[in-house]
């Protein structure tokens, strides 16, 4: 089984931070459920200040029908209503982007 490590970035409002930290310590069992679903394991998000990094492991074979898996789930897209305007997009977000997903440099296991 092959492993994709993903690291990704974007800011959290700071008048948000509470809330947005408050949420995530009791995700909705669906959300999760949708992740784990679409080949994502070994998921965390970490908080520097006003920055959020994210940090995924993916274990399918078809990165991008598992992510449209999940944009497409209707209780992931009430999520996202939710956590998307506590959230600021990074200056380096491609097009297309909204957590800003970054190269890995470094591996070691």
């Amino acid at each position: 089984m092959s492993i994709k490590r993903i690291g990704q970035v974007i800011g959290i409002k700071p008048e948000e931070i509470e809330e947005y930290e408050r949420i995530h310590e009791a995700i909705w069992p669906t959300v999760a459920a949708t992740l784990k679903k679409a080949n994502i394991q070994n998921y965390s998000i970490f908080r520097y200040e006003n920055l959020l990094f994210a940090y995924m492991e993916y274990t399918g074979n078809d990165y991008e029908a598992d992510m449209a898996l999940i944009a497409a789930d209707p209780e992931t897209q009430k999520w996202w209503k939710i956590t998307a305007p506590m959230q600021v997009q990074v200056p380096e977000a491609r097009d297309g982007e909204w957590w800003h997903t970054l190269h890995q440099n470094f591996y070691l296991d």
